[in-house]
């Protein structure tokens, strides 16, 4: 390769890490390793300014995206809560479905809805927006390949559920009869 491709503020032996594009207009790109490892230098952490160089940075970065996983895990449930407060234009829908020996059971749907210009549509929507937004930074960072970023984000995503869906309400339909 021609070093001349390289700026001067590089070592010759960073050379490896960096490519030259012609579509990029000149300047150079780092390349991202495509397997898993557990460096902790030269760590690119979702933008490009901010790059893990020590085991302080790594550690201060674990812990963040640590929380913000268990944040994204929070949001979820959070959002679902939301949603079930505002419901409104509550429907009850009966039908007839076959029961034991023949019988025919009365089963009862619940059926809400939300009016689209109300308060909690537009709150519940820019909480979508957040949500998809630190989804996406969580898949970013476990695609850093970087063993111990995926191991805050696995964590943070457990531990996440782990205190915040136990509030989460579940239907259980009592006229289920399969085990």
């Amino acid at each position: 390769m021609n070093s001349s491709k390289f700026p001067a503020t590089h070592p010759p032996e960073h050379h490896h890490a960096m490519a030259s594009s012609e579509h990029s207009h000149g300047s150079d790109m780092m390349m991202t390793a495509m397997t898993f490892h557990f460096g902790y230098e030269s760590v690119p952490l979702l933008f490009s300014g901010l790059i893990i160089n020590s085991p302080g940075e790594m550690a201060g970065a674990f812990v963040a995206v640590f929380f913000l996983a268990m944040f994204y895990e929070g949001l979820k449930i959070a959002r679902e809560c939301l949603l079930r407060k505002s419901q409104v234009s509550i429907r009850y829908n009966s039908m007839p479905v076959p029961g034991p020996n023949g019988t025919i059971l009365m089963e009862t749907h619940k059926t809400v809805g939300q009016q689209i210009l109300s308060v909690p549509h537009l709150l519940q929507t820019m909480l979508h927006i957040v949500q998809v937004v630190v989804s996406y930074f969580l898949m970013l960072i476990f695609m850093t390949y970087n063993g111990y970023l995926c191991i805050a984000v696995a964590a943070g995503a457990g531990i996440g559920y782990f205190f915040f869906s136990w509030k989460k309400e579940v239907v259980v339909d009592i006229t289920e009869h399969c085990h």
